[in-house]
């Protein structure tokens, strides 16, 4: 008894151990990690279309290159779509600064009347925040270049991603192949079942967020457009969009849609619309839309879901955010084919 309780003890100490490891790995190999775990499941997405263009007698070579150069021009035109943006905020900050001044005023008085803070703590904060911004000011080289080696870092990625899923989608059958030629061939169905489980775990995934993105956009616009919301279309569209951030991104879209309609206008009626718009609009997702568009191809627990979004959170950032539904989902896929893993699989499933 006392051998089998070491025994227990042992297994769980070098468990921890190891995640330990690898979460360490992760974290420290994150420049080269998240893009390539992003440019693997895109070319689980874009597989099929590679397909497709082969069995039209495209060549292996341009099928793969024009399908990434595709989905090159459509992730340029969402960037483009949120610089755009960027630059209406900015020109109407005065706009919005003039807006919102009384409405500060307002909720200074209501927090100094009603609450224990005084008015000299807010001047204290107002200072503080004063001398960042002219700490700010007397380093305004050091600031431009590190502006400038951020744009610069972030173009290498996001290229480099794109690399990664030319090369991958070209040489898939060969990668596929590689896998395969660990096991035996009593073995080989198996991997092959586990390997297309996998494939649609992630093709169905990526499919359905698509489709909800796109009717969440039609949702937005309308009700955005009746709460009065300038831009409505283009807020309408980046608001959708970023829903492929879980969680983060419908929080991001309400604030944006906050500052075209609420802050700009300063009018009640303008709030409780575009309130009432992401409230609808989330209760379709959550409880209409998503359960019959993606269906069980995630059948992943909830509360696992929200774990894995923050733990990706803190490891890989915005980037592990995205990738986090699909990876896990991928996981459980492999959990419930290897017989040791299978009581992870179980606990992680949504059905029991």
């Amino acid at each position: 008894m006392m051998g089998k309780n070491k025994k227990i003890l042992y297994t769980c100490t070098a468990s921890l151990l190891l995640l330990i490891l690898i979460v360490y790995v992760l974290v420290v190999a994150k420049s080269f990690l998240a893009p390539l775990t992003v440019a693997i499941i895109l070319t689980l997405l874009l597989a099929p279309i590679v397909r497709k263009l082969e069995q039209w007698n495209v060549p292996k070579n341009l099928a793969a290159l024009l399908t990434t150069l595709a989905s090159l021009l459509v992730s340029f035109g969402f960037f483009l779509l949120v610089i755009v943006q960027t630059n209406n905020v900015v020109e109407q900050w005065d706009t919005i600064q003039e807006t919102m001044q009384p409405k500060i005023v307002n909720a200074t008085d209501f927090l100094i009347e009603n609450t224990p803070v005084t008015q000299k703590k807010i001047d204290g904060l107002k200072n503080k925040l004063s001398s960042f911004r002219i700490l700010g000011s007397t380093k305004q080289a050091n600031s431009a270049v590190t502006y400038l080696s951020s744009i610069v870092n972030f173009l290498g990625i996001y290229l480099l991603v794109f690399i990664y899923i030319f090369f991958m989608l070209r040489f898939r059958l060969k990668f596929k192949k590689f896998i395969l030629k660990f096991f035996d061939d009593e073995q080989q169905s198996e991997v092959k079942s586990t390997l297309q489980q996998i494939t649609n775990v992630a093709q169905g995934y990526l499919i359905g967020k698509l489709k909800l993105i796109g009717i969440l956009a039609v949702v937005y616009s309308i009700g955005l457009g009746i709460s009065g919301v300038n831009n409505f279309i283009l807020v309408a569209l980046i608001s959708a969009l970023l829903t492929i951030i879980p969680y983060l991104g419908n929080v991001i879209g309400y604030c944006l849609a906050l500052i075209f309609g609420y802050l700009v206008q300063g009018d009640m009626s303008v709030l409780i619309g575009v309130s009432v718009t992401f409230v609808v609009a989330q209760f379709i997702e959550s409880y209409i839309l998503q359960p019959y568009i993606i269906g069980n191809d995630v059948d992943v627990n909830p509360f696992f879901v929200i774990l894995a979004v923050i733990a990706s959170n803190l490891i890989w950032g915005v980037a592990g955010m995205v990738v986090a539904i699909p990876i896990l989902g991928i996981i459980n896929v492999v959990f419930l084919h290897v017989p040791g893993l299978k009581p992870f699989g179980f606990l992680i499933k949504k059905t029991e």
